[in-house]
């Protein structure tokens, strides 16, 4: 039976030449998205262990009391490591600064590196070295002592576009910032290899990978997204020309065919579609791996290695398409095992039944559980916690899609007043799987949307998104210390008067540059309310700081004086970064004398400049060389709001990611669905064209069998995944869901009208398939 098998699914005429073709393409379509998906989350994975190393010193220590719970290099190195890493930035990209300095022969090496660069000497990766050559020294060269002796290899490297830097020092330079007390400044006996989705938040590397507090959890929430419509549109190919098969093999069994030889030529026939289609998608997966690493959907691009498969992914997809293709083959034939007297007769199958709702049900209800008894403390329980339930939505929908099509129907039935209405009315109620199975994909595309998009509108909302006013993007600010009174901390030293007139007028003479004003400490103890900042009440009084009012005019962004003011007092240097503009705010006036003004400590500088990259960076090269080691190196407003919302930018790029490959997915699924569903009518509408019935009313037809589900199913899922981000944001964000812009509703309202566009499309196919001569050959 295999060899007849073969011969059938080979040999089987132009009809079986061109199914074995269509299910081939699309099986291969189908896998190559799933090796893309399983390839992006180890990809994930990999990059995040290259930011391991940069967490060096600052990852909680082990029960031993060691610097680090793993780590790389001579662990067993008696000589310490003089270690600080800090921030920079250049037109808006962050470069990790690492400061080194060795005590002895044995101290441990940082990977990507042959050896501890001396004083004086420095390694870059490929993106910064490549930055140095091309960018005067004053823009940045000059803000990094000494010269480079190499570039940092790729182990070291979380992106090919990581700009890191790794700079020598002697032992008393080092030490002499810890006595100073510069903030990350340590010894360690080892280099980290713990990667931030293993460490514990605020403790892992600053502005560097992503926290264990949502990895696991986020991916897992990605897989799910993008691997179960990848499923439907596999499982859809593999049913293309059902119907033309269920009658064919019911022939074979009423001419005395066993039930167990129908299935084994029906698996062979599905199985060798389905391996031809999972060795072209591993070719497709391959062939798209280069371009698909240049991707930033985790806000940096990959590496093509990194875009890797496990043993047990090339495994999992290798046999379990093909056996998947098998079973549903046989799940398809059930019919005909039953009665194949009754599929040639087109007997009309069960309707679904209302059961069909509960593991729906049952996965909103594992929602709303978390929701009342609050979310599990791990990220593991969160897991398991939240993913079995979106699973079962998803699942759900696909289940209950023929109960509420066949529901819908049957209401279309009772007001239907046309001839066209009724009979797609009638033809969906008596096969709602057929009708669901059409959209089913969309279905699940836009729930994952609709959920995608309210969590990250919630997210958004209650964070604040990053500014994005020119004004932000040009306003450089150094932030130099805090205080009360007239003297302020800098690295642990007491300064009254921190900046100098040859900073200041290096500063006014960088091409560019439009105004420089200084935060002055505030000696008189003024405090402004929370609520004039555009802050929670909650927040009560905030410490206030002095501007002088002829510098504030010059940095409009930062608000106004009062008429006729000298002085002004506005939030302390801390409260400025803040994500939305202050520019319409007028600040109290403060009664202080510009010479008592002067003499108090600068808490922070605000440049202005015209927003070219040339002035921002040679202010900040300036500000950096007069003050290095900052807590917090100079940065542009908008980027201090970026960082802020690193996270919820990285969020919303996966949201697109997930949304943009479902809703390609989706329409995948709904043109092979359709293509398949006009090959399976062919014999139906071309009787009807015989009785007499014109091709328009047949065009109706198909349209609303198409549309109806599409619509009313549409409409279903949209509302459940308003309903799971709400559960969702509720439980384990602790907020309430706010609802999407009008981007979300275009893209609902493009993507229906784009499906609706795939059904006209083959409608002028319609006339050519339901001729009289279809009617004879059947």
């Amino acid at each position: 039976m295999i060899r007849l098998g073969l011969r059938l699914t080979v040999n089987g005429g132009r009809e079986a030449a061109v199914r074995l073709i269509l299910i081939a393409a699309a099986v291969a379509l189908g896998v190559g998205l799933v090796l893309m998906s399983l390839a992006g989350v180890n990809a994930v994975n990999q990059q995040n262990a290259r930011y391991a190393w940069l967490g060096t010193g600052t990852v909680p220590a082990s029960p031993t009391g060691s610097a680090s719970t793993s780590t790389t290099g001579n662990t067993s190195a008696a000589s310490p490591l003089w270690w600080l890493l800090q921030a920079d930035h250049f037109a808006g990209q962050t470069i990790a600064r690492v400061d080194v300095a060795a005590t002895g022969l044995h101290s441990p090496v940082p990977p990507g590196i042959p050896r501890l660069p001396g004083p004086g000497q420095f390694y870059a990766s490929p993106a910064l070295s490549a930055l140095l050559h091309s960018t005067p020294a004053g823009g940045l060269g000059d803000r990094f002592p000494g010269h480079q002796i190499g570039t940092i290899g790729a182990a070291a490297l979380p992106a090919p576009n990581s700009l890191i830097i790794i700079i020598g020092h002697t032992a008393s330079q080092l030490s002499h910032l810890q006595l100073s007390h510069v903030p990350g400044a340590t010894e360690v006996r080892s280099i980290s290899a713990t990667s931030p989705s293993s460490c514990n938040g605020s403790n892992c590397a600053v502005g560097a990978g992503i926290s264990a507090n949502g990895i696991d959890l986020i991916l897992s929430v990605v897989a799910c997204a993008l691997l179960f419509p990848v499923l439907i549109f596999i499982g859809t190919a593999t049913r293309l020309s059902a119907a033309r098969r269920e009658q064919r093999f019911a022939a074979i069994r009423l001419v005395g065919a066993t039930p167990r030889q129908v299935s084994v030529i029906s698996a062979v026939e599905s199985t060798v579609a389905a391996v031809a289609g999972v060795a072209a998608g591993f070719g497709l997966f391959f062939l798209l791996r280069t371009p698909l690493a240049a991707v930033p959907f985790t806000g940096a691009p990959f590496f093509p290695g990194d875009l890797s498969l496990s043993a047990t992914d090339v495994l999992a997809v290798a046999i379990g398409v093909p056996l998947a293709a098998a079973v549903t083959a046989r799940l398809a034939l059930r019919r005909v095992q039953i009665s194949p007297l009754g599929v040639t007769r087109q007997v009309t199958p069960r309707p679904p039944r209302a059961w069909r709702l509960i593991p729906l049900l049952a996965g909103l209800a594992e929602l709303a559980y978390f929701v009342a008894a609050g979310r599990p403390g791990t990220t593991g329980g969160q897991v398991q916690a939240f993913v079995p339930g979106f699973l079962l939505i998803m699942a759900g929908l696909v289940i209950a899609g023929p109960w509420l099509t066949m529901v819908a129907a049957r209401l279309m039935a009772r007001r239907a007043r046309r001839p066209a209405s009724l009979i797609a009315a009638r033809r969906l109620a008596d096969n709602p799987r057929a009708g669901f199975r059409a959209v089913s994909g969309l279905v699940i595309a836009l729930f994952v949307t609709t959920v995608a998009v309210g969590v990250i509108t919630t997210r958004v909302a209650s964070h604040g998104a990053p500014s994005g006013s020119a004004a932000a993007s040009d306003t450089l600010t150094a932030q130099l210390g805090y205080g009360q009174g007239e003297a302020i901390q800098i690295q642990g030293r007491s300064a009254s008067a921190p900046v100098s007139r040859a900073l200041l007028t290096k500063l006014h003479f960088i091409p560019g540059v439009q105004a420089v004003a200084l935060i002055h400490a505030n000696p008189l103890g003024i405090k402004i309310s929370a609520a004039k900042m555009g802050l929670r009440s909650s927040f009560g009084q905030v410490p206030a700081a002095l501007i002088s009012c002829a510098q504030l005019s010059r940095i409009p962004l930062l608000g106004r004086c009062p008429a006729g003011a000298q002085a002004a007092a506005i939030p302390s240097a801390g409260f400025l970064g803040l994500d939305h503009s202050l520019a319409a705010t007028t600040w109290p006036a403060a009664a202080i004398s510009a010479q008592r003004l002067q003499r108090a400590g600068v808490q922070a500088i605000f440049v202005g400049t015209n927003g070219s990259t040339s002035a921002i960076e040679r202010a900040r090269t300036a500000l950096e060389l007069a003050y290095p080691y900052l807590p917090s190196p100079p940065t542009t407003i908008g980027e201090f709001s970026a960082q802020n919302n690193r996270t919820t930018l990285e969020y919303e790029q996966l949201a697109e990611v997930v949304i943009l490959v479902s809703l390609t997915i989706a329409g995948c699924t709904l043109a092979v669905s359709v293509a398949a569903g006009l090959t399976d009518r062919k014999r139906p509408f071309s009787l009807l064209r015989l009785t007499g019935a014109p091709l328009g009313v047949l065009r109706r037809v198909v349209a609303l069998e198409s549309a109806a589900p599409l619509l009313i199913t549409a409409l279903v899922s949209t509302g459940l995944g308003f309903l799971a981000a709400a559960l969702f944001a509720s439980a384990q964000l602790g907020y309430s869901l706010r609802p999407p812009g009008a981007e979300y509703y275009l893209i609902v309202l493009a993507g229906l009208a784009a499906s609706l566009g795939i059904i006209a499309s083959t409608l002028p196919v319609l006339d050519r398939i339901t001729g009289p001569e279809t009617a004879r050959n059947e």
